[in-house]
């Protein structure tokens, strides 16, 4: 039997950026032999700070999200592993959730609503000034949950700051924290 990575991409962040691209490649190093990369799109204009286009976006990326994986029997891998960022955290974790699917779940900056699922067996990463999220929010919720969480001073939805080799750094801390989870 073989491992599955799953990547659930953000709305402006695709599979190939760096956080869900070393996801990946992490994934990859601890025999995950199969990768599943969503694709999926919302042409809904700005959804930031309107609960109703916010909604209406997760529907649309939970349906196409639907669409690509109902045809997976999960049941045929030893591990399944789900890689999220941003809106796709929510989406995996509701994925998971409606599908009985027992898998391990890493998050990139989730979204509140992410929480508004059971979110077992995973991981979070967050930044004080992601502007999507309030880092308070985020902080109670993973507690509520059980859900391990770091946090990155002055990061924002992309776990960045101004500062690149800082940001170098980072990612680097992410993905050694990813690694750790997964061994």
């Amino acid at each position: 039997m073989s491992k599955v990575v799953v990547s659930f991409p953000g709305i402006g962040y695709h599979c190939d950026k760096p956080l869900l691209y070393y996801g990946r490649k992490i994934a990859n190093e601890y025999g995950y032999d199969k990768e599943i990369k969503v694709e999926y799109s919302y042409d809904g204009g700005n959804i930031k700070g309107n609960p109703d286009k916010m909604l209406d976006a997760f529907n649309c990326l939970y349906s196409k999200a639907c669409e690509q994986l109902d045809k997976i029997d999960f049941s045929e891998y030893e591990e399944v592993l789900f890689i999220s960022k941003s809106i796709g955290t929510a989406v995996c974790a509701k994925y998971a959730a409606d599908h009985n699917i027992n898998c391990k779940k890493v998050l990139y900056t989730p979204l509140a609503e992410t929480f508004l699922f059971e979110v077992t067996g995973a991981i979070a990463f967050t930044g004080t000034s992601d502007p999507w999220t309030d880092t308070d929010v985020i902080i109670s919720k993973s507690r509520e949950q059980n859900v391990p969480l770091y946090i990155y001073e002055g990061a924002n939805h992309s776990l960045e700051t101004t500062d690149t080799m800082h940001n170098i750094n980072n990612i680097m801390d992410v993905m050694e924290k990813t690694k750790s989870y997964l061994m």
